[in-house]
């Protein structure tokens, strides 16, 4: 299992930094159009029952900045070196495009799913390629990874954490995020975007200012730090499988922090009621920036100024390393703050991942009617019960294999309709 898994995020990993590279100059560096971007925020006169751009950033958000915004980000420190940092930031900027180009397809080729819209790329393989069997694929891979392992993985995650933190049994913590998700979730697209509007930002803003002011604490020693991460970046030193560890790690790191590429990203901008697709693209970018370059880079300068010792470690998920450095910094009070983000990333990744599941469970299954659905949102409370008491090591297996053919999937649609996204972008150029 694992061999496969590692030969499927090769090739997808590779086929997402070529995508990129493709887009990068196809369309004119687009990435580093802040101006874009930040317009791209400003409320249009929609109809108020709809889901505005900012919801449907939010919805993305909320699947992007997970747990391994905290865990993943140590663990690839531990790895693979400070060095791997850089090659996050650079895979990150690389594969930016693939973001306003999925969002932008998903906007273009969206349906009506009642007073509200569904979309993704599932929609673009279909209507926009005539690949019904592919588009499928896409939609089956979707329903078993977050419908299954995904959010059972999350719910494990917060059940773990609990009981490590303060002793709660993981049956009760799986029962309370099953009833909480399920009051949520039953009530459709709209309450699921309404909730997620409310928790990212404030889930953001407390981790942002929390690295800040870990960084101005240590302020001093920030420049020799950035020079550190760039000089592992190239330690030709440890030529051979040292440096290319680290670009692997980095980049699929990244890639996983970023989303850029997979498509689920797509599946959020697809509710959007947005008139321009680009703009909806634009939004996704910045989305991409914050999770990479604020909340990713703010948990790796909390533990590089932090006095852990990695050597300390024996095989850790990386959720300890994050846990030492923030006490090193804050005493006690950095357990309470890494309680409140884990819980709170974790949760939101749970509902995110829920609606990108139910979107395409409802695309395969075309006669599911909102009456059918409190089956599935009760079928969910019983995999997040199972998920907070199960062992998770083969479930991450399957869900990053699911993952990766994703991302290989998707990048063969954005790369087909590349004619349709540049005719697109021009035609909104002077619009957005």
């Amino acid at each position: 299992m694992t061999q496969i898994n590692n030969i499927s995020w090769m090739l997808a990993t590779f086929m997402l930094v070529c995508c990129g590279i493709y887009f990068t100059f196809k369309l004119n560096f687009t990435q580093f159009n802040f101006k874009r971007m930040l317009k791209g925020l400003k409320k249009e006169k929609n109809n108020e029952k709809g889901i505005s751009p900012f919801k449907t950033l939010t919805l993305a958000l909320a699947a992007r900045i997970g747990v391994g915004s905290l865990a993943g980000i140590a663990l690839g420190i531990y790895k693979g070196g400070i060095g791997v940092i850089f090659w996050i930031w650079l895979s990150c900027l690389i594969t930016l495009p693939n973001s306003l180009v999925e969002s932008t397809l998903a906007v273009m080729y969206r349906e009506r799913d009642g007073k509200y819209f569904r979309g993704g790329p599932s929609f673009y393989m279909k209507k926009g390629l005539g690949l019904s069997k592919l588009a499928f694929l896409y939609s089956l891979i979707i329903c078993l990874c977050y419908l299954g392992g995904f959010i059972a993985i999350q719910s494990n995650t917060i059940a773990s954490s609990m009981k490590e933190f303060l002793s709660v049994p993981p049956i009760i913590s799986g029962v309370t995020v099953a009833l909480i998700s399920y009051v949520i979730i039953s009530h459709g697209i709209g309450r699921i975007a309404n909730f997620t509007s409310l928790l990212v930002p404030i889930m953001g803003i407390i981790y942002m200012v929390t690295s800040l002011i870990i960084i101005i604490i240590n302020i001093g020693s920030i420049p020799d730090i950035l020079l550190s991460i760039i000089k592992e970046a190239f330690n030709y030193k440890a030529l051979g499988w040292g440096i290319i560890s680290s670009i692997i790690l980095g980049t699929q790191r990244g890639i996983f922090s970023s989303e850029a590429g997979i498509g689920t990203g797509a599946i959020a901008s697809g509710t959007s009621d947005t008139k321009y697709p680009v703009k909806q693209g634009y939004i996704q970018m910045l989305g991409v920036y914050f999770t990479t370059f604020i909340v990713c880079t703010g948990t790796a300068f909390i533990i590089i100024t932090s006095n852990v010792d990695m050597a300390s470690f024996s095989d850790p998920n990386g959720i300890e390393i994050t846990l030492k450095a923030l006490n090193s910094h804050l005493g006690s009070f950095g357990t309470i703050i890494l309680i409140i983000s884990l819980l709170a990333f974790a949760f939101s990744t749970i509902i995110s991942g829920y609606y990108y599941g139910e979107s395409n469970l409802k695309y395969l299954c075309k006669r599911i009617s909102s009456k059918n659905i409190v089956y599935l949102n009760i079928f969910i409370v019983f995999v997040l019960i199972y998920g907070a008491i199960a062992r998770p090591s083969n479930l991450w297996n399957i869900v990053d294999i699911g993952v990766a053919l994703l991302a290989i999937i998707n990048t063969i649609a954005m790369i087909l309709l590349r004619k349709e996204v540049c005719s697109e972008l021009r035609k909104e150029k002077d619009v957005v």
